[in-house]
């Protein structure tokens, strides 16, 4: 096992036993799954600099690196874009992990030898690393072993981080969605918290509209605010787009109002209004928490006609928890469940099927008498109607609850559902 930072204080040597220098840093180049050294930085005494290619390396310990040919003939490596200097760009920086759902920071990198090749196959991320840098880990061990205690290394494998670029001579982080796309996106919140504004901007950058959307409604309400307020106004329009209305309405009410003015002249007008409708509403009301996003047929339909619609519909699952009907001025008439509706003939008119007494609030009662009613009724969601009974919205019970939960169990709660 060797590691990066034994490297660097090694003396670097040519075909003839003629000192170079001092291992400066060693450039390596991006690749999955697994990095591959390519260069040795080497620093020299009153010369400039030498990258020498690391094809040009014959052996190496963690004390020395002899070369192959003499140093008047080596051909400098002149690094390319998709190359790293280790020691700069990766050392002290902070990667993902994506197996545990963290941010971890770099304290060391170690090395193998695989089929001729010098790959990076870990991160250290614990206080040996550290230690190691300075040339202290056996004092570490000693104090260690005199204290009785096992001090373990802290590795985890490169191929669970996530890849790394750089973008204005920094290290970025940059998804590839080959190991962030297998997390649920509570998890990928959870990551996105630990993150600075600068790299939750890169990452948010590199998520799709869906996948975006998706992280974005499980943070915590203070970075959602950061991300939007610091996100393109187009892109950030783009992802509330693609957020069920209810949570673009809770999420703009954060923003200050020039920002949330600006989002939603830019949103398409549909989801626009949607999204004020929603905002007009006192938050702690029905209005407020109720989403758009709800199916209901006519009650001419048929069984049979009524599942055709269905999948027209193509409805979200968390909108399907009923099937409400109405009339032609889009008054609730009544409520079918899914089940009613498959076993039914398919002849039968929904009308002979529904349940006609349906429980529902109105769009101006509270909170509490919303929640008092989905749990008297033992009901996953409950219709909000206006003052002609035409039917605005649903209220899911997990509307209710997280407006009460602490953010942890909310997202429990939703990656549940």
């Amino acid at each position: 096992m060797i590691f990066l930072s034994e490297l660097l204080r090694a003396t670097v040597v040519d075909v003839n036993q003629h000192t170079v220098g001092t291992v400066r840093d060693l450039v390596a180049k991006m690749g999955d799954p697994y990095p591959r050294v390519t260069g040795v930085a080497v620093n020299r005494r009153r010369r400039e600099p030498l990258l020498v290619p690391w094809s040009a390396v014959r052996q190496y310990t963690e004390r020395e690196i002899s070369l192959r040919e003499a140093e008047a003939t080596l051909e400098p490596l002149t690094p390319g874009d998709d190359e790293l200097y280790l020691s700069r760009e990766v050392l002290d920086k902070q990667l993902i992990d994506t197996d545990g759902r963290r941010v971890v920071r770099v304290n060391d990198l170690q090395l193998s030898n695989l089929a001729g090749k010098l790959l990076v196959v870990g991160v250290d991320i614990g206080g040996r690393g550290l230690l190691r840098r300075l040339g202290m880990e056996e004092l570490g061990k000693r104090v260690a072993r005199l204290l009785h205690r096992d001090w373990a290394q802290k590795f985890i494998a490169w191929d669970t981080v996530e890849a790394i670029g750089r973008e204005g001579g920094s290290m970025r982080l940059r998804m590839s969605y080959k190991r962030l796309a297998r997390l649920h996106p509570a998890d990928i919140a959870d990551i996105v918290e630990q993150m600075s504004n600068e790299d939750r901007q890169a990452v948010f950058a590199s998520f799709d509209d869906e996948m975006a959307a998706d992280t974005l409604e499980e943070t915590d309400e203070d970075v959602q605010a950061q991300i939007l307020e610091r996100l393109p106004v187009e892109r950030a329009a783009d992802i509330l787009e693609a957020m069920a209305p209810d949570e673009a309405a809770d999420l703009l009410a954060e923003l200050s109002p020039e920002r949330r003015d600006e989002l939603i002249g830019a949103m398409r007008p549909e989801d626009a209004g949607d999204v004020q409708e929603l905002m007009s509403y006192d938050e702690d009301s029905a209005g407020g928490l109720m989403t758009p996003e709800f199916v209901a047929i006519h009650q001419r339909l048929t069984a049979a006609q009524a599942i055709v619609r269905l999948r027209e519909l193509e409805p979200e699952a968390e909108s399907i928890y009923y099937i409400y009907v109405v009339d032609a001025q889009e008054r609730l008439r009544g409520v079918l469940s899914l089940r009613d509706l498959i076993v039914a003939d398919p002849a039968t008119p929904i009308s002979k099927v529904m349940i006609r007494k349906v429980i529902s609030v109105a769009v101006g009662a509270s909170r509490d008498e919303v929640a008092s009613v989905l749990a008297k009724y033992n009901l996953l969601a409950v219709p909000v109607l206006d003052e002609q009974d035409r039917i605005q919205g649903i209220v899911t019970v997990d509307d209710v609850l997280a407006e009460v939960l602490p953010q942890q169990l909310r997202r429990r709660l939703r990656s549940a559902s």
